[in-house]
């Protein structure tokens, strides 16, 4: 298996591109000057685009990914606000964004020939607007608003369009800040990082009537943990065993088991990590994650190991200034 991991500098305006090889070590395989801060990124279902956000001048970026992993940007549209997210539908036809300062989710179809172009829908009043996450389905559009403690529900229709479904929200605990959000892989459980209490929502998609219920929640941070709670990213392995979330005051990850259904997570423990982890990816065997310090302006490699999950630190690498943004790729 061929991976690269791609990952965000806003402070230097660089993407790096490194080559993760079978044993954990990652080698330099190119470094891109971006015109702007570059933030969040994704990789097109087809896998032949990396999808990048930039602001000040806020856009989209479409970056061609050649055979080795190298980028050569091939086009770029206008965003209706800072891109604090980015995703797509699972068929690659539309491009969401999340901005959080200027409170909106909006739409952008993706032509035929992979480039996002400009929105056609932009959905305001969600303040703290923070990620946009579809579902497995291809069905259902979950829009943390962190500042509102709730994440909005929208039906996709076959035109891209959003509309509010019958359960038009979920509300989270008062003064959580709903943030990011991964779907397991049988399609029944989300998991959401709330930013503001530094903790995991379990949230189980089809109980009676497709209703989404909240069914558990659990502290990422160490016990006896005493600073300002500050939670950012979670990921999933791809065969749903393992579910990681990060705290930036603290800088550690926590590691949690699921379940063989998805409904339950267990903490199994937590790992020193680089400081401030804004950001950090699972790679696409399950072996390794990768996590970024914003403050260290360095990422680190871990191995995934043993019944627990625990990692393992194999290398760690000076990036860009303030990296924030950890994609990795399968060519």
């Amino acid at each position: 298996m061929k991976q690269v991991v791609y990952t965000a500098s806003p402070e230097s305006q660089q993407i790096h591109v490194w080559q993760l090889n079978e044993d954990g070590a990652l080698t330099l395989l190119q470094v891109t000057d971006v015109a702007g801060q570059v933030q969040p990124m994704v990789v097109s279902p087809k896998k032949d685009f990396l999808y990048v956000g930039v602001r000040p001048n806020f856009r989209v970026l479409a970056f061609r990914i050649a055979a080795d992993g190298t980028l050569t940007e091939a086009g770029q549209a206008p965003l209706p606000g800072s891109p604090t997210h980015i995703s797509t539908d699972r068929t690659g036809k539309f491009l969401f964004c999340g901005s959080y300062n200027d409170e909106c989710v909006s739409v952008s179809p993706i032509n035929a020939e992979g480039i996002p172009q400009a929105p056609t829908q932009v959905i305001n009043g969600l303040a703290g607007c923070h990620s946009a996450n579809i579902d497995n389905a291809n069905q259902t559009l979950f829009v943390p608003a962190l500042k509102q403690d709730r994440i909005c529900l929208f039906e996709l229709g076959a035109e891209g369009q959003l509309t509010p479904r019958q359960q038009a929200q979920v509300t989270t605990v008062e003064g959580a800040g709903p943030r990011h959000m991964v779907f397991h892989p049988n399609g029944n459980y989300a998991y959401c990082v709330n930013e503001l209490d530094s903790t995991v929502d379990v949230w189980a998609l089809n109980h009676a009537q497709g209703e989404v219920e909240r069914v558990q929640t659990l502290d990422l941070l160490p016990p006896g943990f005493e600073g300002t709670r500050w939670a950012a990213d979670i990921h999933l392995t791809p065969n749903g065993r393992f579910l990681y979330a990060c705290d930036r005051t603290s800088s550690t990850l926590a590691i949690f088991s699921v379940s063989e259904e998805g409904g339950l997570l267990t903490v199994e423990g937590f790992q020193p990590t680089e400081t401030q982890p804004r950001g950090f990816n699972i790679d696409n065997s399950g072996q390794y994650l990768v996590a970024a310090g914003q403050k260290s302006h360095h990422i680190e490699v871990y191995r995934i190991t043993g019944p627990q999950g625990l990692l393992q630190p194999v290398g760690r690498y000076a990036v860009g200034q303030g990296p924030m943004w950890v994609v990795i790729h399968q060519l």
